[in-house]
């Protein structure tokens, strides 16, 4: 550039400079005033884009302190989606500490606009041509809503693209649309009598599909200009499913694609079937639960039972809801575990309750769930203790502390008589 300056006067300015934070000073002012002052150019540089570090558990990530992560060893555990959400939500020219506590931040949010975009496709499949779209205050409050999202973004990416604040932006426009959509959830929980002074031939007021495509629409867009969604994608609304299964065309077209979701449909119609023709109500609802559980999420399939006895299907990840599947499956067995746990409690202490006060203090052991004894020798008339294990004599204050535990368990026993005789 400099070469070229005194054939071009204007080769030696520079519409943006970039570099790491610490090039501020004094590398990139001396950069500046050597340039200048060679070329006679009085703003060498018209904006300086400083990128903030990366942090790894506090520490600047650096080849010397041997702590750095590649691209690859990330993407090992995160998705490159999950990835970019993180840096979205730190400022470019701010320390980032890249951890679980910073990927936890980035899973949930990508989470919140995961379910956001389900539930936006499953309002606009339901709605049709048909539908009224007459808007209330409710739609209006909406379309307001993405107006404000649409100039908070605008703002924020001209204040030197502050990612974290458009994301923000976008979250909120999230919320009013979810607070949105139920409105519509309580009205199907409702009696129709109750939801309208309309007649009850009347049907229930649905979501105006226009301004929830508006809202989708907007994030989508949004989404695109950050790189979340790829170009390539091949998507009109949303994030593209990734799923295990490949491309139609290597697998036969339709018939490749439909094959394990026909095949699913079979095997449950022949189960209900059969527990129909047989009455077994309860083995009808079984059906469809395993059905849900079971069959649709290693499809990449997530049903959703919603109030009013409506369901509404989503596509998403298969890992993800086999992982999901596999979490909710420990989560029962835990509480089974934790419910026999509390029932066998229950028993082990009935059955101490049954003892006398003399057995109690006699099968007392040191500590809870061990088998050592902790008294060896007892007095013949009142059944207290007088030694310990070891053979050493009780003293004044454990003396009182044995007769404590004797008298709770006189109270213990006394009130186990009591409900047996009743």
């Amino acid at each position: 550039i400099l070469k070229a300056a005194p054939a071009h006067p204007d080769a030696c300015k520079m519409d943006i400079h970039s570099g790491g934070v610490d090039l501020k000073f004094p590398h990139h002012d001396n950069e500046m005033a050597q340039a200048e002052a060679h070329s006679g150019c009085h703003q060498w540089v018209n904006y300086f884009v400083h990128a903030g570090h990366l942090h790894i558990k506090g520490f600047k990530m650096s080849k010397s302190l041997k702590n750095f992560i590649t691209i690859r060893q990330a993407l090992e555990n995160n998705t490159a989606r999950q990835i970019r959400m993180c840096f979205l939500l730190h400022k470019y020219n701010a320390p980032m500490d890249y951890g679980d506590n910073t990927m936890s931040h980035a899973l949930t949010t990508e989470k919140t606009f995961v379910e956001f975009f389900h539930n936006a496709k499953a309002v606009l499949r339901e709605g049709s041509i048909v539908d009224v779209q007459r808007w209330d205050k409710a739609a209006r409050d909406l379309q307001v809503a993405v107006e404000v999202a649409r100039g908070k973004v605008d703002a924020a990416l001209k204040d030197d693209f502050d990612t974290p604040a458009s994301i923000a932006a976008l979250t909120d426009l999230v919320k009013a649309t979810n607070l949105y959509l139920e409105g519509f959830q309580v009205q199907q929980q409702q009696p129709h009598s109750q939801t309208t002074n309309a007649t009850p031939t009347t049907p229930p007021r649905k979501p105006v599909t226009l301004v929830v495509r508006n809202a989708a629409n907007f994030v989508t867009h949004i989404f695109r200009i950050f790189g979340l969604i790829p170009d390539s994608a091949g998507v009109e609304l949303g994030f593209p499913v990734s799923t295990n299964n490949t491309s139609s065309s290597s697998t036969g077209g339709d018939e490749g694609v439909l094959t394990p979701v026909l095949d699913a449909l079979i095997d449950f119609r022949s189960s209900v079937r059969d527990k129909a023709r047989a009455k077994d109500i309860a083995g009808v609802l079984a059906e469809c639960d395993a059905f849900r559980d079971d069959a649709l999420p290693p499809m990449g399939i997530r049903l959703e039972d919603k109030t009013g006895g409506k369901s509404v299907w989503k596509l998403a990840d298969a890992k993800e809801l086999m992982k999901e599947r596999a979490q909710k499956v420990e989560e029962k067995k835990r509480k089974e575990e934790e419910k026999m746990a509390a029932v066998e409690e229950k028993k082990r202490k009935e059955a101490l309750n049954r003892l006398t006060p003399e057995e109690f203090m006699k099968k007392l052991t040191l500590e809870e769930g061990e088998s050592k004894l902790k008294y060896s020798s007892f007095d013949d008339a009142t059944g207290m203790p007088t030694q310990f294990h070891d053979g050493e004599a009780l003293n004044k204050s454990q003396l009182k502390k044995a007769n404590k535990e004797f008298q709770a368990q006189k109270k213990k026993y006394d009130k186990y008589i009591k409900s047996s005789s009743s």
